[in-house]
């Protein structure tokens, strides 16, 4: 099986990181979840339905759509917040990237433990920036719900392809492909992974701060 591999970059300031990825992780579950599976006997379920919900942004101008599951919504803001801690501890300028990974279970023989395989990545890279006044702070919130907006449509657009899916599992394998574990609402199974880089390379930076540069000489 061939996994596939998505990238998304965007450069947000420090305040900004937590609803950036939030908002980027939550569409790609929104598209990647269904309802829970409700079975009769082997071979023949039903499924329940998804809520949706849109979430405005504090420190961006923007509105995301997520799956109205509060036990999700907990899963994905605690791996944000550590993310975003690990990039408030470089200091200023920083990188980092976090990834979504989808996987299913492949049933190993005792005493080996099952295997994983990924079928999907979305790497997210952000470059952070420190800004000097709040009317910096206020481009930077309009320019990010730009940026944010086009890679939502991206998201949505490779979703769409219609490229590999696992297929629907019986009864007893559905733990092999699915997150069985949240009450209202069943992603595929995911895990999700980050790392940091140090310092912000000069050419990110200064091109953030030369576009808002411009918008104030408009």
């Amino acid at each position: 099986m061939n996994c596939r591999s998505e990238v998304l970059e965007i450069t947000v300031e420090t305040r900004q990181v937590e609803e950036a990825m939030l908002a980027l992780l939550h569409t790609i579950l929104l598209h990647r979840s269904t309802g829970k599976f409700h079975y009769k006997k082997e071979g023949t379920y039903s499924i329940g339905t998804v809520g949706t919900q849109d979430i405005d942004c504090d420190f961006i101008d923007f509105t995301f759509v997520r799956v109205s599951s509060e036990e999700l919504d907990r899963v994905i803001r605690k791996a944000v917040c550590e993310f975003k801690d690990a990039l408030n501890n470089t200091g200023s300028d920083g990188m980092g990237q976090i990834s979504l990974e989808f996987y299913q279970k492949k049933k190993s023989r005792w005493p080996f433990s099952d295997e994983c395989i990924p079928w999907e990545v979305w790497s997210i890279k952000v470059n952070v920036v420190n800004l000097a006044n709040e009317q910096e702070r206020q481009i930077c919130r309009e320019k990010v719900g730009e940026k944010l907006g086009e890679k939502v449509i991206n998201v949505v657009e490779v979703i769409n392809r219609h490229e590999y899916l696992p297929k629907m599992p019986t009864q007893s394998e559905v733990d092999n492909v699915f997150d069985t574990s949240l009450k209202d609402v069943q992603p595929y199974l995911y895990k999700i992974t980050y790392q940091i880089t140090d310092s912000l390379g000069t050419s990110v930076s200064t091109t953030m701060r030369r576009l808002i540069k411009d918008t104030l000489a408009l």
